[in-house]
């Protein structure tokens, strides 16, 4: 027979446990809720990325500071080259030169010592971006392992497991947050990985701009070297003779002066020569351009550069382009040798080649030549090799070192070289 006064108990008895598992839930709910709505400090404070940020912020003033002395001397370098020519001032242009290109050197040094930090910052910031993806991946986990647990429940249970009405929309609302928590932090963990991606380009950039400093500190090593190298030559030939060393430098712009006649006065006469040539006009036709003479290499002189020495007695109608003794020398462009002046006894030695697009091209300094006059060429054709180096042929009378001097000329009008090349 049914024994209400036994059923009670039992029923009181569950009531009991199943409220002190609500309470369980309730509480691992509010907990997960407030881990999962709890924004994460991204890229938390790190005691090493501060230090390097203090170095990088080092670097940065040394670099400034630095940049003032090259402005000096810059400066002195003007001053020198505004003054009367003499073998003083040469000097004194070329000490400064030194002292710029080792401050140059040093500038680099400095640039390549910071990328070197902002580098190292970078793959610190990628690692903590990478531990806060995975903090935050843990905490979603926890929370979802709870609602795994509840989801399953209807509302009717809720309600029915709670003491009381507000009990049971304190823990709905308990369910929504732990929701709308987990929904912000996949939203944090997306954001951390765009973080992640865009600190990993950043990562590659800079080893990039790395590999270029370092390949730009090889050739401020190689400006130096050829400035000490260049003040040398000047010793050299002048003996420390003022009088001697306006002997050469009246000489050498006497033969440039006559060779610039001669091109200008030879341009008209070869296309007036040309002008029928069916062998030129199919070169005009398959023309492709310029090509560098020599290897793409510093250039020691721009055209009309007004740090040029000589500036006050002509404008540099060329580029000087570094390359070693004997550096081969090609045809920038297919063409009709017009001119070959062998430099011989010191004397200043060119190749003149006449190009069907209007332009012709001056390669000066030359030591050897091995075309002739009224030959055609290809464009990369060996036409010779370079000089400059004082006392060989075709150097001309006064040099400061091996290079190429490099003309373009459009109707026997010297043009920046610059613009047609490559």
């Amino acid at each position: 027979m049914f024994n209400s006064k036994k059923v009670i108990p039992i029923a009181g008895v569950c009531l009991m446990l199943l409220g002190f598992a609500v309470w369980r839930v309730y509480d691992a709910l509010g907990q997960a809720a407030d881990l999962a709505t709890t924004a994460p400090t991204m890229q938390a404070s790190n005691p090493e990325i501060e230090r390097i940020n203090q170095d990088i912020s080092s670097k940065k003033s040394s670099i400034d500071q630095l940049k003032s002395r090259q402005n000096q001397y810059k400066q002195a370098i003007q001053e020198k080259q505004a003054e009367q020519d003499s073998l003083q001032n040469e000097l004194a242009i070329y000490d400064n030169r030194i002292a710029a290109a080792q401050a140059n050197i040093e500038d680099v040094q400095l640039n390549i010592e910071k990328t070197e930090l902002e580098i190292k910052k970078i793959d610190l910031q990628i690692q903590d971006s990478q531990a806060d993806i995975e903090r935050q991946r843990q905490e979603i986990a926890t929370a979802l392992g709870i609602l795994y647990q509840t989801g399953d429940k209807s509302d009717l249970e809720i309600m029915l497991l709670n003491n009381n009405l507000s009990d049971f929309i304190d823990q709905v609302q308990h369910i929504k947050d732990l929701n709308n928590g987990i929904n912000e932090r996949l939203q944090q963990i997306k954001e951390t990985i765009k973080q992640l991606e865009n600190n990993r380009f950043d990562m590659a950039f800079k080893r990039l701009t790395l590999k270029s400093l370092q390949e730009d500190l090889q050739n401020k090593l190689a400006d130096l070297t050829a400035e000490k190298e260049g003040k040398q030559m000047v010793l050299s030939q002048t003996n420390q003779s003022e009088s001697e060393y306006q002997r050469l430098l009246g000489l050498a712009l006497q033969q440039e002066r006559q060779a610039d006649a001669d091109v200008s006065k030879l341009e008209a006469q070869v296309r007036l020569k040309l002008a029928n040539s069916s062998k030129f006009k199919e070169i005009g036709e398959t023309s492709t351009g310029y090509i560098w003479p020599v290897p793409k290499n510093t250039i020691t002189a721009y055209f009309h550069d007004p740090s040029y020495p000589f500036r006050k007695v002509m404008e540099h109608p060329a580029v000087d382009i570094r390359a070693g003794q004997g550096t081969v020398v090609k045809a920038a462009a297919s063409g009709y040798v017009a001119r070959v002046k062998v430099g011989t006894g010191g004397s200043y030695g060119y190749i003149m080649i006449v190009h069907p697009d209007g332009r012709s091209t001056v390669y000066g300094h030359v030591s050897k030549i091995y075309v002739s006059e009224e030959q055609y060429v290809n464009q990369g054709d060996v036409i010779g090799l370079s000089g400059g180096m004082p006392g060989t042929n075709g150097a001309g009378p006064y040099t400061t070192g091996p290079h190429l001097h490099f003309e373009v000329r459009m109707n026997g009008i010297p043009t920046n070289p610059l613009d047609v090349l490559p």
